[in-house]
């Protein structure tokens, strides 16, 4: 895996966490019960965005290291992923 992949990886597991992440305990104006005129009920109160994605870097982390290393050990290639057969035969 070169450096470009590792970083795309990363990347993409980062925005997959974080988007999981965003909503958990979110407070909304409806539930703190002070809605601003002109904005929709559901709007966030409070979102804690730092301290969510901080979380977010953590757990993509230790998600990134356990994916890249099945990578780089090679416990699961392409080839384990090809279901339909439609790649050659690898040379011996």
């Amino acid at each position: 895996m070169g450096i470009t992949s590792a970083l795309v990886l990363f990347a993409v597991i980062w925005f997959m966490t974080f988007l999981i992440v965003i909503p958990i305990r979110l407070q909304t104006q409806g539930d703190v019960g002070e809605v601003v005129p002109g904005t929709h009920a559901g709007a966030p109160e409070h979102h804690n965005l730092k301290k969510k994605a901080l979380i977010t870097t953590a757990i993509s982390i230790v998600l990134w290291c356990i994916i890249a290393g099945i990578i780089l050990s090679g416990i699961i290639t392409v080839r384990d992923l090809d279901w339909f057969n439609r790649m050659s035969a690898p040379a011996v």
